[in-house]
């Protein structure tokens, strides 16, 4: 959850540790630029004409990273935008008084609809109101149906999904409490688009970039990548420190975003050069793109094995699992994210037949091994 004002949101971050606390060791990394950030409201330049912005989140994930763009005669264009906080918006208005030596911000790209990346987008829009505003079409749509969702009771299907998951009638009360929440964590979005589909290339900082198109962390994740600065921009698809969330949601409970996820990170493997500077959107720029593929790959591949143990030892429900695929204690703040991703694993497992699932008199799943 991320407190907004009074109100509360809704948020889907990379702020689960999933099964870092499971695989032994780090990936080898090296960090360009040590300890070093830029201040709330100033920047940092870390490539030629890419500035380093750091703004605070409201949640145990501090700080996101996004990143302002110097295109010339132009203007600038933003990558990512922040949540609607007050102090988010303070340092936004010193950067816009102070860094843009008077040009305007002429577009602004969101890697994908959280809100602690797309939360500014509109109200940064209807202050440059001629700039350009550039996302997939799938993290367009879906930020319009959730922000639809404000306001609204809690459908059954939802109840029904957690109530299948194990959660008791307290939990399933807080679901309900809490449904519709994402509109509070974004500003008013832009009304029109500039439609980014992967392999697409534009220019930005002088330079040629490429869109590398994520899935499994949200629908149609952008990552950018400049082969001549050799720079990739990878928002939450690849993080240094912490694994992205990985859910099932209750609007596609039969969806596979593990195997979409796994796909992803062999693909950035294979696109980028193992050199490559990764401006991630949590954590600080590092270089080691492939050990860390690899090591994310790996640690999905432990969770499963044990998560293949336990359903062999006896049937489970999803909140039975969560000691297989997480590294800490799953307590009541992050039982939603925890649920979602455990059924991701679970999912995984029963589209490759190595699960089985079926439905009690209750209305609560349990799955096992293949009998």
């Amino acid at each position: 959850m991320v407190t907004v004002g009074r109100r509360q949101a809704t948020c889907q971050t990379s702020g689960m540790d999933g099964f870092e606390g499971k695989t032994a060791g780090r990936a080898p990394l090296t960090y360009p630029f040590g300890e070093d950030s830029p201040d709330v409201g100033d920047t940092m330049e870390v490539a030629p004409g890419i500035h380093w912005v750091r703004m605070p989140l409201p949640f145990s994930l501090q700080w996101i990273n996004l990143w302002l763009i110097d295109d010339g005669e132009k203007g600038w264009t933003i990558v990512d935008t922040g949540m609607p906080l007050d102090e988010t918006k303070t340092a936004w208005r010193k950067i816009f008084e102070e860094k843009l030596d008077g040009r305007p911000v002429w577009r602004v790209i969101v890697t994908h609809m959280h809100p602690d990346h797309i939360g500014n987008a509109g109200w940064i829009g209807r202050k440059f109101p001629d700039s350009e505003f550039w996302i997939s079409r799938l993290e367009y749509v879906t930020c319009r149906m959730l922000i639809a969702d404000t306001g609204r009771e809690a459908p059954e299907a939802g109840t029904q999904f957690y109530r299948q998951s194990g959660w008791d009638e307290a939990q399933i009360e807080t679901y309900r409490s809490r449904f519709g929440g994402f509109g509070r964590g974004v500003s008013r979005m832009p009304d029109a688009y500039h439609r980014l589909e992967d392999d697409d290339t534009f220019e930005m900082a002088g330079e040629t970039w490429r869109v590398i198109m994520g899935n499994g962390h949200s629908p149609e994740h952008s990552c950018l990548f400049c082969e001549a600065l050799n720079v990739v921009i990878s928002g939450d698809q690849l993080l240094p420190r912490i694994s992205s969330n990985v859910s099932v949601f209750p609007t596609e409970p039969n969806a596979n975003p593990l195997r979409d996820w796994l796909e992803s990170c062999e693909k950035l493997k294979a696109q980028l050069p193992e050199g490559v500077l990764v401006l991630p959107a949590h954590n600080e720029p590092f270089i080691g793109a492939h050990p860390r593929l690899d090591h994310l790959i790996k640690g999905h591949g432990v969770a499963l094995k044990r998560l293949k143990q336990r359903l062999g030892q006896e049937p489970r429900r999803v909140v039975d699992v969560f000691p297989a695929i997480f590294g800490r204690k799953i307590g009541d703040d992050v039982i939603s994210m925890a649920t979602g991703e455990a059924i991701a694993h679970l999912n995984y497992l029963l589209a490759s037949g190595e699960a089985e699932k079926s439905v009690d008199a209750d209305g609560v799943a349990w799955y096992r091994s293949p009998s």
